[in-house]
């Protein structure tokens, strides 16, 4: 009963903020905070019984929705929900190793949070999966969802040589932990050249999975960095020769296959002739879904909205503070 009251709190004050420091109408402020208009007038009522905004809002329960507010105005975003940030007192270089554990928990459990939701809502969803940590994160968020009408697609190649963060284990947790059906690419990440991966989208299954990828009514996609440390690297997906050779090109980040620069354009390099996975122009046509942990993924992130793919933000919020101040 206390969590519940907690959450009550919270959501009086968000609702509040939104409706009287954002100047959103009650049916804006729903939609933003995913709750129908009566809850939303509810929650105003009780917020003026209160005396929650007899003066001012509690900042404390308001959290950072203004970060929220600056990055989605920013980026033209539908929504963006950053989890609580920890990092304010620890120095800077010391915090991504420390922060970074916690980064890929919090923004995995929003994520299924948003997932819960969209699952509630739309029985026969269809919902569009990437790969790595935060993923993986995610689908232990789901215990006690039952969505037998839902489908589970992988967006990118699923066949790799390690299966940790895979997209086909994925999906199979989706589906395993709901009820739902699960699909996927059963062809690899990477195919070996150009001309190997023409062939391999040839195949009817293949084409086949990718027509309901393209019917996804939500995708939810992380944002990768470039750099020793990242799970393209750690999982010897990528050479430190190409990783080199893409960050030459001015690539920042990556997400279902596609590297990008930080104006959110492709690079120019083989590796984004040799992917297999729903393209940029078939992102935007879905209500995507960006998930960020971590602040070495800052410039990733920004090089990434950048290119209007997203619809929606999920990130953690120590790098939702740095991206907002240099937005």
């Amino acid at each position: 009963m206390a969590g519940e009251n907690q959450e009550d709190q919270i959501l009086m004050a968000r609702a509040a903020w939104l409706y009287h420091v954002g100047g959103l109408n009650q049916e804006a402020t729903a939609k933003r905070l995913g709750l129908t208009r009566a809850r939303v007038n509810k929650l105003l009522s009780d917020a003026r019984d209160t005396g929650l905004v007899s003066i001012s809002i509690n900042p404390a329960n308001v959290g950072l929705l203004p970060v929220e507010e600056a990055i989605r105005q920013h980026y033209g975003l539908e929504f963006c929900i950053c989890t609580p940030a920890l990092g304010h007192d620890i120095d800077v270089a010391e915090s991504a190793a420390i922060l970074a554990p916690f980064a890929f928990r919090a923004v995995g459990a929003a994520a299924g949070s948003h997932l819960r939701r969209h699952l509630a809502e739309t029985p026969h969803a269809i919902v569009g999966t990437g790969w790595g940590r935060t993923l993986e994160q995610m689908t232990r968020q789901l215990a006690g969802v039952s969505a037998p009408g839902a489908r589970f697609i992988s967006l990118m190649g699923s066949l790799t040589s390690n299966l940790a963060f895979n997209p086909f284990e994925v999906v199979h947790a989706f589906a395993r932990t709901t009820g739902a059906e699960g699909f996927f690419l059963p062809v690899p990440f990477i195919a070996d050249t150009p001309e190997v991966r023409d062939i391999l989208l040839s195949q009817q299954s293949v084409q086949q999975a990718l027509t309901l990828a393209r019917s996804t009514t939500v995708a939810y996609i992380s944002v990768g960095e470039l750099r020793e440390e990242s799970l393209l690297r750690a999982q010897g997906m990528i050479s430190a020769t190409e990783l080199a050779e893409l960050r030459e090109l001015g690539a920042v980040g990556d997400t279902n296959g596609l590297f990008f620069d930080a104006k959110g354009q492709a690079v120019a390099h083989p590796l984004n002739r040799r992917t297999i996975a729903l393209g940029f122009d078939d992102l935007r046509k879905t209500c995507t879904v960006a998930l960020v942990a971590g602040r070495s993924k800052l410039d990733a992130a920004r090089g990434f909205l950048a290119s209007g793919v997203a619809r929606g933000l999920i990130i953690d919020g120590d790098t939702a503070i740095a991206l907002s101040q240099q937005g």
